[in-house]
């Protein structure tokens, strides 16, 4: 970027005027580019007013990357925006499915010394490294939490 843009103040709602300051961008591009990208929703209030919240302020100055200083096209910066929105919903499923993954009865740590793993085939995939020391950290982790268990129900 040329300029830096000014920092997203603190606020709920920007009118366009305001987005526009803030992204660099004049209003009627800001209107355009509703109906390019369906992303960009502001809210519409009395007379057709827009209203963007923080989220959005975001989008456009992500917009104006892509445009501006990567000179990609209209159809091309809306693939890019798809295959990121993309890449996203797919790491959170990732990441929401690794916290269903179960955690196995037992891993071996070779050296207790580094927190580094050798490669286990652990449920059809194989791990190493932070995913493999993640898993070693959880597993600890749930057998405190089955001792735990096992003391309260102890009679007194």
């Amino acid at each position: 970027m040329e300029k830096s843009l000014p920092s997203i103040p603190a606020k709920r709602y920007f009118t366009i005027g305001e987005v526009g300051d803030l992204c660099g961008v004049k209003p009627h591009v800001l209107r355009y580019w509703e109906q390019e990208f369906t992303q960009l929703r502001p809210m519409k209030r009395r007379g057709n007013r827009r209203y963007y919240q923080h989220h959005e302020v975001l989008m456009i100055r992500r917009i104006r990357e892509l445009l501006y200083d990567q000179g990609f096209t209209i159809s091309g910066a809306r693939n890019k925006l798809q295959e990121l929105a993309h890449d996203e919903r797919e790491r959170r499923r990732l990441d929401h499915q690794d916290i269903d993954t179960p955690v196995p009865d037992e891993i071996r740590v070779p050296d207790n010394s580094s927190l580094t793993l050798h490669t286990h085939a652990l449920n059809g995939v194989s791990m190493s490294g932070p995913d493999a020391v993640r898993v070693g950290l959880l597993h600890d982790m749930r057998r405190e939490l089955q001792e735990i268990r096992d003391l309260l129900s102890m009679p007194a």
